[in-house]
């Protein structure tokens, strides 16, 4: 394996990223942790977002009685992919994955971000950690939604907290 970067293959370059310690080096540990976060989870709200509406596409397409009745109809399809043009709809789809991909990266960099910074801060990482990154992740969240209010705010923080504080405290037993 040669150590010129002209002769380095790909797979040496993936592989030596277990060694750098992540896919990016951005001068601090909390910029590279909210940086690959943020990368991961927008590619994984992107794989949903377009294989949600594949979903659809499929089962709209066919013969609407041949839907079971417990498959809601129509419920998460991306309203602009209705257009008449494929052109309008390949854009639509685009849109509405980079949408979705952004809060999906957001969601994982800020909560990544504060995580680090109160342990960083507090000197531990415990479920309290877990529970406040939770919950300012989740209110943040929540004001990314077209019509938010302030109960979708306090429910954003309640569950945001629930589910990192329920993650922290499995981490040991699984």
């Amino acid at each position: 394996m040669g150590h010129n970067l002209e002769t380095r293959s790909l797979f040496d370059e993936l592989k030596s990223y277990d060694r750098k310690g992540g896919l990016f080096d951005l001068g601090h540990p909390l910029l590279n942790r909210m940086a690959e976060s943020f990368v991961k989870a927008a590619g994984i709200g992107a794989v949903q977002a377009v294989s949600r509406e594949a979903y659809f596409t499929a089962v709209e397409g066919g013969d609407s009685s041949s839907i079971p009745p417990e498959i809601p109809q129509k419920k998460h399809h991306l309203s602009g992919l209705r257009g008449e043009t494929n052109r309008n709809s390949v854009e639509a789809l685009v849109k509405s994955t980079g949408k979705e991909s952004l809060q999906w990266g957001l969601a994982a960099g800020m909560y990544s971000g504060i995580t680090y910074g109160l342990r960083e801060a507090r000197g531990v990482h415990d479920w309290k950690s877990s529970a406040m990154a939770g919950a300012i992740t989740g209110a943040a969240l929540a004001l990314t939604l077209d019509d938010s209010c302030h109960e979708d705010i306090v429910q954003g923080a309640i569950t945001g907290a629930a589910i990192s504080t329920a993650a922290n405290l499995l981490t040991g037993i699984f």
